[in-house]
């Protein structure tokens, strides 16, 4: 199975969704290069990173989808440790693939120091559009070597 014949689930946690938002613009830019029909690929919300895992393994359960990716930006608050929340949540999505068989993907960063000015804004909104072409790669590959076994 290639890209250009899956259904993939994408996955977006809406905080700083200005940011997030940018790896799904950088998924569909490259997945429609590799052949993925826009109806093919699922948008899905859910409020913050750490609620991605239970959404990804609903999603793989359901069986209508093939892939699933999930996009959050952690950052360190100053009331939690953010670390925790982003272990837990890349943990969730690794189990999530290792139960179910369906693969999940990552576009889930914890910057050490992100500064609401423009500069980090400029630098993440960039960054993630490069991490959402990455993924689509990925998701090719992967469905792609899943597909000889």
């Amino acid at each position: 199975m290639s890209l250009n014949t899956a259904r993939i689930a994408f996955v977006r946690a809406r905080w700083h969704a200005d940011i997030v938002d940018q790896s799904l613009m950088g998924f569909r830019e490259r997945a429609a290069e590799l052949g993925l029909d826009a109806d093919r690929l699922k948008v899905i919300d859910v409020p913050g990173a750490y609620e991605m895992p239970l959404m990804a393994k609903r999603l793989a359960q359901s069986g209508t989808v093939d892939a699933i990716v999930a996009a959050a930006l952690v950052v360190d608050g100053g009331i939690y440790r953010h670390d925790f929340v982003a272990a837990a949540v890349v943990d969730g999505l690794m189990r999530v693939q290792l139960d179910t068989d369906v693969p999940v993907f990552s576009v889930s960063l914890t910057p050490h120091h992100f500064h609401d000015g423009d500069y980090h804004q400029w630098q993440f909104h960039h960054h993630f559009v490069l991490k959402g072409k990455e993924a689509a790669n990925a998701v090719d590959a992967q469905l792609q070597a899943l597909a000889l076994l």
